[in-house]
């Protein structure tokens, strides 16, 4: 998608105030996305990992600078940019496990490269870390909670509307 296409995207609207993403969120979403990987919603993994957080395996796959700024609690780090040599050989096949990055886009590849190694029930959390956040929900450094959130770039930090932007 061009530059030009986020921009525009972007000054159709934010987040609504309950944290629902913009008309204009979604429909980026929609066209970033190849429904290839299950989507999980952030309020759904929300709940579980609540009730059950053994359950499911959380992996970040995002870069080491983004990930060192913060990261769902628990999320093992997975870098995008040497994800396709991986065999993930110590990640047991049979949890579930739940994939994502800043918007879901580099998070679904990985998602795809862990359904052809034979994992049997891999999830893209929608909207990425972004969306995580802008409902309010908690992300961690190694200090413990942070609002910091690494935006990824000036282009995408619009879609960031909580947390403080931290780039490093």
């Amino acid at each position: 998608m061009s530059a030009f296409w986020l921009l525009a995207l972007s000054a159709c609207g934010r987040s609504a105030d309950d944290g629902r993403p913009s008309p204009a969120y979604a429909q980026l979403l929609r066209t970033l996305y190849r429904g290839t990987v299950p989507l999980v919603q952030p309020t759904q993994l929300a709940a579980t990992l609540h009730s059950n957080p053994a359950s499911v395996l959380l992996l970040d796959t995002r870069t080491p600078a983004e990930y060192r700024v913060s990261h769902l609690q628990g999320a093992r780090f997975v870098d995008f940019s040497t994800f396709e040599q991986a065999a993930f050989a110590e990640l047991p096949r049979d949890r579930t496990v739940v994939v994502y990055c800043s918007v879901g886009y580099r998070s679904e590849r990985v998602g795809e490269r862990l359904k052809a190694l034979g994992f049997r029930d891999v999830r893209n959390l929608y909207g990425g870390i972004f969306q995580w956040v802008n409902e309010g929900r908690p992300v961690y450094n190694e200090d413990g909670s942070t609002q910091d959130v690494h935006p990824y770039s000036a282009l995408w930090s619009t879609w960031l509307t909580k947390g403080r932007k931290v780039y490093q």
